[in-house]
């Protein structure tokens, strides 16, 4: 059984930071990809950042990037979303998924999601 727990989300004023964690229990078999996606109420779910396995290769969407960075430590099996320069309109849950194929931007190709933590800023 594959699990993922997501956690740090909370509330920060614009301008303030913050870093997600996402833990990843179980067997996962090959060597998985780590993403996160956000979804604002009353939106669609959409991609922030992706990791390959071994931290070599990561995607951002427009949005967040020189902001957010995404790094991973596979000794202790968790992934990071640091979260920096924060605006409102990042308000969001955030969730990690795990996956197999490649660095995918659609939320399709992964296998493995957390319940998600909130995050909120205000202005």
């Amino acid at each position: 059984q594959v699990q993922l727990v997501e956690s740090g989300g909370g509330l920060v004023q614009a301008g303030g930071s913050l870093r997600l964690s996402c833990a990843v229990s179980g067997r996962i078999f090959g060597y998985y990809v780590v993403a996160w996606f956000r979804q604002a109420p009353g939106k669609e779910r959409r991609f922030v950042a992706a990791i390959s396995w071994s931290g070599g290769s990561t995607s951002y969407a427009d949005s967040v990037k020189g902001r957010f960075s995404i790094s991973r430590d596979n000794a202790e099996n968790t992934v990071y979303l640091q979260m920096n320069r924060l605006k409102p309109e990042d308000t969001a849950k955030y969730y990690c998924a795990a996956g197999t194929g490649g660095l995918s931007l659609i939320q399709y190709d992964y296998n493995y999601w957390g319940q998600g933590t909130q995050v909120t800023v205000s202005s």
